[in-house]
């Protein structure tokens, strides 16, 4: 049992999600709380996921930008409220939230 403890430890140390089955966008959206101020089509506290991608679609470099806006919070692109920081959620999973969001 440490050693599994010690391994995932390691994973999420390493941005690797833990999730061992892998999980859908959608539930992945559900286990980070992202639907706490977020829904697909509306405004919760934040922009809707449709919003998010109407704004950012075709523009260079944007899933990359969202993965650090996730990472690190931000405020001002959709209002004045500020979108926390998730620094506990795996890289791995951040991206495939944010491919998933920009697909809406």
């Amino acid at each position: 049992m440490k050693a599994l403890l010690a391994i995932l430890a390691t994973l999420a140390a390493a941005g690797v999600s833990a999730n061992v089955a892998a999980a859908t966008p959608a539930e992945l959206a559900k286990q980070y709380n992202c639907l706490a101020c977020h829904s697909v089509d509306k405004k919760v506290v934040g922009p809707s996921f449709k919003d998010v991608a109407a704004k950012y679609k075709g523009q260079a470099g944007a899933e990359d930008k969202l993965v650090d806006k996730v990472k690190k919070g931000g405020s001002g692109s959709f209002g004045p409220v500020p979108m926390s920081p998730n620094p506990q959620v795996p890289d791995a999973d951040v991206r495939t939230l944010v491919k998933w969001v920009l697909a809406q």
